[in-house]
């Protein structure tokens, strides 16, 4: 219960420098269900414009308002900018701008391999913390007395943080996969690892959108995941290129969880979320496959590899590639999604007067659109982008 206190994610924002803009009736409101003796009455009321005199800094919005949900929260005060740009970096390092950029990036830059295989854990341990999340049914810290300074998941349930997950499975998966294979000193493999882990998982309690318990346990529950998963990553890498029932059940099997997702619970945005990152899965999985058959496979040979010198050509070509290919991403993301959803809300007789948020409220429309649509992206990273490279 004591991990689980907002006000000890208020106490942090506060240490922060954030402060809410609360209504002075809902601060006392709040304060009043507290017991006296325990902190919280003079936590909220320092954290509330107007009591305890004028406060220092500037009036945001929250980050990114929800276009499905179209709650856009509440103005908070924000005292310390440098903590502010920071955590907001490290809650990015966990959204689909740093997903589309960062998979893409290593893939067509550094290492296809890698890159393929940190995909598949990755799948694996937001697939399996999305569902958890619909199957416990917690709810996020109650605001007051924390400030919301994200509000884009906040119709998310919020046990475990699937941020922490993946701010805990990407940079140790990473890790793992190539000490050993890239050449580099194992003190500073770590020492990213940990740091990126750590950042994650400590702006998500900045943004107010966990609480410590759920931060605890979203990094030891993808611990476990790792654990389990990294071991047989080379039996089901194997299974993906060479069997030939691979590519029916690259594409059935994502489909059929996401589906089983889908049933767990109402309506969230984190429904479409599963949907889209099994589909992303299952498109770099395919694409894996049609390459090795069309004779595309682009892996290094398995030896010790050693990071090129660092060259104002090296860097020109990589960011010339990356922008090449993420808008190809980005333009097959527009086509699909325009193709997809028009059909489907046709089809199914939805989006009625244009209101497409409300038909995609609907299992009918949302689940093939985000699978398809994202499936098309991820199987054009592997296979379309990589061919235009060529």
């Amino acid at each position: 219960r004591y991990l689980q206190d907002p006000y000890l994610v208020a106490r942090f924002q506060r240490i922060c420098g954030v402060r809410g803009t609360f209504p002075k009736t809902t601060a006392e409101e709040v304060n009043a269900s507290k017991q006296p003796g325990k902190g919280g009455e003079k936590l909220t009321q320092n954290g509330a414009a107007g009591q305890g005199g004028e406060t220092a800094g500037s009036a945001v919005k929250p980050l990114r308002k929800n276009s499905l949900t179209g709650d856009a929260g509440q103005e908070f005060i924000i005292e310390n900018r440098i903590l502010y740009y920071l955590f907001t970096f490290g809650t990015e390092l966990g959204n689909e701008l740093f997903y589309i950029t960062f998979f893409p990036f290593v893939m067509w830059n550094i290492d296809a391999f890698v890159a393929r295989r940190i995909i598949l854990v990755w799948v694996w341990v937001m697939y399996l913390g999305q569902c958890t999340k619909d199957l416990l049914g917690w709810s996020r810290p109650a605001s007051p007395p924390v400030v919301k300074v994200e509000m884009f998941y906040n119709s998310e349930y919020s046990m475990p943080s699937t941020h922490a997950m993946s701010g805990t499975a990407i940079p140790f998966a990473l890790f793992y996969m190539t000490l050993g294979r890239w050449e580099y000193p194992f003190a500073v493999g770590l020492s990213v690892a940990l740091s990126w882990c750590v950042l994650v998982c400590v702006s998500r309690i900045y943004m107010g959108m966990h609480s410590l318990l759920d931060v605890f346990a979203g990094v030891l529950y993808s611990s476990l995941i790792l654990l389990v998963s990294l071991p047989a990553l080379d039996s089901a890498d194997l299974f993906i290129l060479h069997s030939h029932w691979s590519p029916l059940l690259i594409i059935a099997l994502p489909f059929a969880l996401a589906l089983l997702c889908f049933h767990l619970d109402a309506w969230s945005t984190s429904r479409g979320d599963t949907a889209q990152i099994l589909g992303t899965g299952a498109g770099v999985a395919l694409a894996s496959h049609v390459n090795l058959r069309l004779g595309f496979s682009r892996d290094p040979v398995f030896v010790s590899l050693s990071f090129p010198p660092l060259s104002f050509s090296l860097f020109v070509t990589a960011l010339v590639r990356l922008i090449i290919g993420v808008a190809v991403l980005v333009l097959t993301r527009a086509v699909m999604k325009a193709i997809t959803l028009t059909t489907l809300c046709r089809v199914l007789r939805l989006g009625g007067g244009g209101d497409v948020r409300r038909a995609r409220q609907h299992m009918e429309v949302e689940l093939p659109y985000r699978y398809i649509v994202y499936g098309t992206v991820g199987f054009n990273v592997l296979f379309l982008v990589p061919l235009l490279f060529s």
